[in-house]
C-alpha cells in the first residue's frame, strides 16, 4: 500500500513536471495544515482532561472551600503523575517521561531526523494530562515536537535526502508555534533559531513561511482570529525610559541562568532517588500539590495568570514570590518525569519578574514610570529570550501575542540585553544545557559528534608491529621495504614506548653504507612521540594527526603512557566513522 502510493504520487508530480522544489513547498504546506489541526487536537486534550479531572476534582474535594480542604490540592496533579504510567508501559518511559525538547534537537541535527509516527500520540496524552492536571509545564515545546513529527513522517515517506528531512521538521514545527500562539512570524523565527540552529538559508526559509502561515490559519478558523492575551491599547514609551527597560532586561538575564541550574540540579536529584522511574512523576505532582496549597497560582500553563498581570490585578510582594515558586514547580514537574515544555514557565516568570519590577519602580520613581503593566509584558520576552537565548523569537512572538507596536522598542532591547547577560553568565540555552553535559554540541555539527562519540580503542589495532630500539639500520632497511607502512612505534627491552622512527628519519643517513651495522634504532629514532589515550575520541585523535600531519598514532594506556596497547591510522578513523553512520540510519 505504501508502495503504491509513493509511486503514484511521484508518477503524478513527474507528468505535471513539478520540480523537486515545488514539491517541497506543496509539503511545508500540508504539514503546516496538519501541525495546526494537531495543535487543535492537543489543545483540546488539555482541556478535556482539565475539566473532567482537575476541576471536577477540584469541586469533589471543595477545595475552594478553603481552609483544611486546600490540603487535597496535591491529590489532583498526583493523579495525572499516576495516569502516565500505563502510557510509559504502552509506549516506553522516554518517550512518555520529562523534558524531551532537548533529544528532539538532538534527533533533528545530529541523527539524521528520524522520527517515528508513534511519538505524536505518546506526546499529545502525556503532555494533555500533565498540563490538564495541574502540572507545571507549557504545551509549546510537545506541539513543535508535535509538529516536527509530522514533518519527519512526511520526509521519510517520500525518502527525502537528510537535508529536506530537516526543512520539512522545521515546518512542522514553526506551524505548530504559530498555531499555539497565533504567532507565524514568531513561528517562522523559532524554526531558524532553534530547531535549525540558527540556520537562515533562503531554501529552508520559503518552506518554513508557507507552513507557519497555514498552522496560524487553521488555527484562527478553528479558535477563531484573537490574541493570547487582552490587554488595553497603549500610546507609546518615553524615550528616557529605555533605561528602566535595559535594567529590566539585566536583571531577568540573571534569573535565567539561576533557572537553568535550578531545572537540572532538581533534574538531577530525581535521578538519584532510588525508587521505579514510574513513582517519580507522582512524586514530583505531590511536591507540586503541597506548593499550590500556598501558591495555587503555580499550576498548569499559567495563562489566566499571566494575564491577570497583565491588567495590573497582583501585588509585586506576590509576583517576586512566584518567581522563585513557579521555578521550583515546574523544575519538578519535568525533573521528576511530568511531560511538557518551558515556553509557558518562561513567559510567566517574565511576567511576574517583569510585572513586580514594574511595580516597584513605579513606587521609586512615579514620574518616571509611564504604565507599570508594560514591564510585565517586556519581562516576558526577556526572560523567554534569556532562557533560550532566541532574541528574535521573542521578540515577534511578544509582540504577536499582544498586537501592540508601541512595545517593541522596549521589548528589543530588554530581549537583547537579557540575551547578553544570561549567555555571559551561562553559555548554553535551557535546550541544549543537558546536552552539553553529556558531551553532545549541537552547534558542532553531526561529523564531529560522531567522531567524539567512538572511542579509539573501538577502532585502533591492536595486532602492532614495533621496532625494537637496538635493531640496527640494515635490518630496519628489510623492515621497511617489507612493509606498507611509513613508521613504527619503537620499544624498549622492557617492550615498553620508547620513541617512533620513520622513513624520513631513515632517509637522512641511507648513503653511510659502512655504518649500517654499527648505528642502531635508537641513535636515530624520534623520543618525543605524539601518542592518544585508548578512552579519547576518534575527533580528539584526528585533531592531533591533522595538527602534526600523522598518519599513524600509537595507542597507550590510560593509567601508563609508556604502555603500548595498539596503533590508529587515518583508515581506521575513517572506517569507524562510516560504521558509525550506518549504525545510526539503521536506528
Amino acid at each position: 500500500m505504501h508502495r503504491k502510493v509513493y509511486n503514484k504520487i511521484i508518477n503524478w508530480t513527474e507528468r505535471l513536471s513539478i520540480s523537486g522544489y515545488s514539491f517541497l513547498i506543496f509539503l511545508a504546506l500540508v504539514i503546516g495544515m496538519l501541525a495546526g489541526i494537531g495543535n487543535f487536537i492537543f489543545r483540546e486534550c488539555i482541556e478535556l482532561t482539565h475539566q473532567y479531572i482537575f476541576l471536577k476534582g477540584w469541586d469533589l474535594f471543595q477545595i475552594s472551600k478553603g481552609g483544611w480542604y486546600r490540603l487535597y490540592t496535591p491529590l489532583l496533579p498526583m493523579i495525572g503523575g499516576i495516569l502516565l504510567v500505563p502510557l510509559a508501559l504502552l509506549f516506553k518511559p522516554g518517550r512518555v517521561y520529562g523534558f524531551g525538547f532537548p533529544y528532539f534537537l538532538q534527533r533533528v541535527n545530529i541523527q539524521g531526523g528520524i522520527i517515528r509516527a508513534r511519538n505524536i500520540l505518546a506526546k499529545v496524552l502525556a503532555a494533555g494530562i500533565t498540563l490538564g492536571t495541574g502540572g507545571s509545564a507549557g504545551q509549546e515545546g510537545p506541539i513543535a515536537q508535535i509538529g516536527g513529527t509530522i514533518g519527519s513522517v512526511f520526509g521519510q515517506f517520500f525518502k527525502m535526502p537528510e537535508a529536506r528531512l530537516k526543512t520539512l521538521i522545521a515546518c512542522g514545527a514553526a506551524a505548530g508555534i504559530a498555531a499555539t500562539f497565533n504567532a507565524p512570524i514568531a513561528g517562522v523565527f523559532f524554526a531558524h533559531e532553534i530547531i535549525l540552529l540558527g540556520d537562515f538559508e533562503l531554501t529552508n526559509f520559503i518552506p518554513v513561511v508557507i507552513a507557519s502561515g497555514a498552522g496560524a490559519v487553521v488555527s484562527r478558523m478553528l479558535q477563531g482570529n484573537v490574541p493570547v492575551f487582552v490587554l488595553p491599547v497603549y500610546h507609546g514609551v518615553p524615550g528616557w525610559e529605555l533605561g528602566l527597560y535595559i535594567l529590566l532586561g539585566a536583571f531577568v538575564g540573571l534569573l535565567a541562568p539561576l533557572f537553568i541550574k535550578m531545572f537540572y540540579g532538581t533534574k538531577d536529584v530525581f535521578d538519584r532517588i532510588k525508587v521505579s522511574i514510574h513513582l517519580k512523576p507522582v512524586m514530583g505532582a505531590f511536591l507540586i500539590g503541597l506548593i499550590a496549597i500556598a501558591f495555587p497560582q503555580v499550576l498548569g500553563n499559567g495563562y489566566n495568570v499571566i494575564q491577570e498581570i497583565l491588567t495590573g490585578n497582583m501585588v509585586w510582594s506576590l509576583m517576586l514570590a512566584l518567581i522563585f515558586f513557579k521555578m521550583l514547580a515546574t523544575s519538578i514537574t519535568l525533573g521528576s518525569g511530568g511531560a511538557g515544555g518551558i515556553f509557558a514557565p518562561a513567559l510567566y516568570v517574565g511576567a511576574v519578574a517583569g510585572g513586580g519590577f514594574g511595580a516597584i519602580a513605579n513606587q521609586l520613581f512615579p514620574q518616571l514610570v509611564s504604565n507599570p503593566n508594560i514591564y510585565a509584558i517586556v519581562g516576558m520576552g526577556a526572560f523567554l529570550a534569556a532562557t533560550t537565548h532566541a532574541a528574535i523569537t521573542s521578540i515577534f512572538l511578544i509582540f504577536e501575542m499582544t498586537n501592540q507596536h508601541e512595545i517593541v522598542l522596549p521589548v528589543m532591547f530588554a530581549c537583547v540585553v537579557g540575551t547578553l547577560v544570561s549567555r555571559g553568565l551561562q553559555k548554553e540555552s535551557i535546550d541544549t544545557f543537558q546536552l552539553v553535559r553529556e558531551g553532545i554540541d549541537l552547534h558542532e555539527g553531526k561529523e564531529i559528534q560522531v567522531m567524539k562519540s567512538i572511542k579509539v580503542r573501538e577502532s585502533m589495532s591492536s595486532n602492532v608491529q614495533v621496532v625494537p630500539e637496538s635493531m640496527s639500520l640494515r635490518r630496519l632497511r628489510g623492515v621497511f621495504s617489507e612493509s606498507k607502512f611509513s613508521c613504527f612505534p619503537v620499544v624498549n627491552e622492557n617492550n615498553h614506548l620508547a620513541g617512533i622512527i620513520s622513513l624520513q628519519d631513515f632517509r637522512s643517513i641511507l648513503l653511510e653504507e659502512a655504518a649500517e651495522n654499527l648505528i642502531i634504532v635508537k641513535d636515530i629514532a624520534t623520543e618525543e612521540t605524539i601518542t592518544v589515550f585508548s578512552d579519547e575520541s576518534l575527533y580528539d585523535a584526528n585533531e592531533k594527526m591533522s595538527y602534526r600531519q600523522i598518519a599513524r598514532l600509537p595507542v597507550v594506556e590510560n593509567n601508563d603512557p609508556k604502555k603500548l596497547v595498539g596503533i590508529l591510522s587515518k583508515r581506521d578513523i575513517l572506517a569507524a566513522y562510516n560504521k558509525a553512520l550506518v549504525e545510526r540510519f539503521r536506528h
